[in-house]
């Protein structure tokens, strides 16, 4: 479960690398280690999913997808996963998030393998083996080099430090250009690229290049900035200032109906203090202008947009430190059963840090009179 959940942190954000889920982990669990008083169960009072059915792959709904990642694992198919993805337009954001999944599925396939107490090194594995027969059947299927693309990136993730980590960044940058020379108008293809560069430790002109190819197919792509921010990130290779202003730009420019006014809350987000030492951090108003523009943006957007669970995943994290329990338990109740998305993916276990929030808001909610109904209690 370790490599999956590793592997989901990358995911989430369109294949981030080396992103500082440890940190968020301790800081999660610091928060977590006060402790909801006696209140009403978040399973049986609110109906809210239990802990045990939180699906870890997605972080939100999205059923022709879900029925073709448990066909994968029955029938190690790869042909309904390629006719999912020729059915989802390049430029359709489902896309983007379709070929993540596809790519983690078949990247914890053989990771579970490697893991196995009684792995052979020598041993052939067959983990992710119907990935491997889509590229050899349909070597100029776009979605199987997209996912082929995506999921090299997912294994050098799986070990940063090891001498193989830049071997398989350089690979699956080879497999980007074919995927971008199987469909020259798809955004997909430069967008898993980023990740690439980043770890590659591109110079900004040559990532600056790249993210113009990026902009120019799909400049208001939601899953494309949030590959794109990290590295304008002070832990790679910009600043706070800068990951603010990309994301600022970015949100000012936003057409309606985008979710990229939420931008500014990711850039918040990745550059949080390790240790909080200043009280009412999360009611400051830097915070509340970001957490104002995600509310913004997730109003303006339709309600199916696929990248709307993402931004609601990051709200609650944030409605709950501010101590927002009522908006946070309105957004709960649109992503609840999903749990597949920064920041629980930064923890040891997704569904554990998820429930665990959950359960914050329930009772912060009806410490301050809140009902399981959504009213006020009665003085």
């Amino acid at each position: 479960m370790d490599a999956l959940l590793v592997l989901l942190a990358a995911t989430a954000f369109g294949g981030l690398v080396l992103l500082p889920w440890l940190r968020r982990r301790r800081a999660a669990g610091q928060f977590r280690q006060q402790g909801p008083p006696q209140v009403s169960d978040p399973v049986a009072g609110y109906g809210f999913v239990p802990l045990d059915a939180l699906d870890v792959r997605l972080p939100g709904p999205d059923e022709e997808l879900a029925h073709v990642l448990d066909g994968i694992r029955r029938d190690h198919d790869w042909r309904p996963a390629a006719a999912l993805l020729r059915a989802t337009p390049e430029d359709d954001e489902r896309r983007w998030q379709r070929v993540q999944t596809l790519a983690g599925a078949a990247a914890f396939e053989l990771a579970r393998e490697q893991d196995a107490p009684d792995a052979a090194p020598d041993v052939p594995r067959s983990g992710g083996v119907w990935l491997r027969r889509w590229r050899l059947e349909d070597p100029k299927d776009a979605g199987g080099a997209q996912t082929h693309a995506q999921f090299l990136v997912l294994q050098a993730l799986r070990d940063p430090g090891s001498e193989d980590f830049r071997m398989i960044l350089e690979e699956a940058r080879t497999v980007c250009g074919e995927a971008a020379l199987l469909a020259p108008g798809s955004p997909i293809p430069y967008v898993i690229e980023l990740a690439v560069a980043r770890g590659l430790h591109d110079r900004p002109a040559d990532y600056a290049e790249l993210w113009e190819k990026v902009a120019r197919r799909a400049p208001h792509h939601m899953g494309a900035h949030l590959a794109a921010l990290p590295y304008w990130s002070q832990k790679w290779h910009g600043s706070r200032e800068e990951a603010e202003a990309f994301a600022e730009r970015a949100a000012s420019g936003a057409p309606k109906g985008s979710l990229l006014p939420a931008l500014p809350l990711f850039a918040v987000y990745e550059h949080l203090p390790e240790a909080n030492m200043v009280r009412g951090l999360y009611q400051s108003a830097v915070i509340e202008r970001a957490v104002e523009g995600a509310h913004y943006a997730l109003r303006e957007a339709p309600a199916d947009h696929p990248m709307a669970p993402h931004v609601r995943h990051l709200l609650i994290w944030f409605l709950v430190r501010a101590e927002r329990y009522g908006e946070a338990l309105d957004q709960l109740r649109e992503v609840d059963g999903h749990v597949g998305a920064v920041p629980w993916s930064y923890g040891h276990s997704p569904a554990a840090e998820y429930a665990a929030y959950r359960a914050l808001a329930v009772a912060g909610w009806e410490r301050s009179g809140g009902t399981a109904t959504g009213g006020v209690r009665p003085e």
